[in-house]
C-alpha cells in the first residue's frame, strides 16, 4: 500500500520551495556584478572550500554532492579566476589540497555583502514579529539541511 500523502503538508512544501527558489534567484541577480566569470556552481564550491577547507577535490565533490569530473571543471574555473590555491596533499602525493586564497575570500565577502544588504533592505520595513519569524525559519531550515557527515564535512 502506498504511503498516505498529507496534502496540506505537500502544499506548504510547495509554497516554501517556491519562496526559496525565488529568493535564491533574486540574491543571484543582486550579486551578478560580483559573480562575473563564476557560475552558481563555482560560487557554491568556493564557499564550501572556504567553510570546510582545505579539501581534496574528492572531498569537495562529496560535500557538493557532484561527480568528480564536475569538481575538476569547477576548480579549473576557480583557478582561472585566481580564487583558490592548490598544494600537494601531504597524505597522498597523487592528490592535492584546495584552499581559498585572499582574492577568493574577498570575492566571497563582496558577494555576501551585496546579498545581505539586499535582504536587510527588504526586511527593514517588516514588523518585529515577522523578522523574528524569519529568524526562526532560518534556524529551522539550517536544521533540516544538516546531515551528519563523516570526516571533514557538516553539510555544504
Amino acid at each position: 500500500m502506498a504511503p498516505k500523502v498529507d496534502i496540506a503538508l505537500t502544499d506548504s512544501a510547495a509554497r516554501l520551495r517556491l519562496g526559496i527558489v525565488r529568493t535564491a534567484r533574486r540574491l543571484r541577480q543582486e550579486a551578478a556584478a560580483e559573480t562575473s566569470g563564476l557560475t552558481p556552481t563555482s560560487t557554491a564550491a568556493l564557499s564550501t572550500i572556504e567553510r570546510h577547507g582545505p579539501l581534496t577535490p574528492s572531498e569537495l565533490a562529496e560535500l557538493e554532492r557532484v561527480k568528480r569530473p564536475t569538481v575538476t571543471r569547477t576548480l579549473g574555473c576557480l583557478e582561472r579566476e585566481g580564487l583558490v590555491e592548490r598544494t600537494p596533499d601531504p597524505s597522498d602525493g597523487r592528490s592535492s589540497m584546495v584552499s581559498v586564497n585572499a582574492a577568493g575570500r574577498e570575492r566571497l565577502r563582496r558577494l555576501r555583502g551585496r546579498k545581505n544588504a539586499y535582504l536587510a533592505k527588504r526586511m527593514r520595513d517588516l514588523p518585529a514579529e515577522d523578522v523574528a519569524v524569519l529568524e526562526r525559519a532560518a534556524e529551522i531550515l539550517e536544521q533540516m539541511l544538516e546531515e551528519p557527515r563523516e570526516g571533514r564535512g557538516g553539510g555544504a
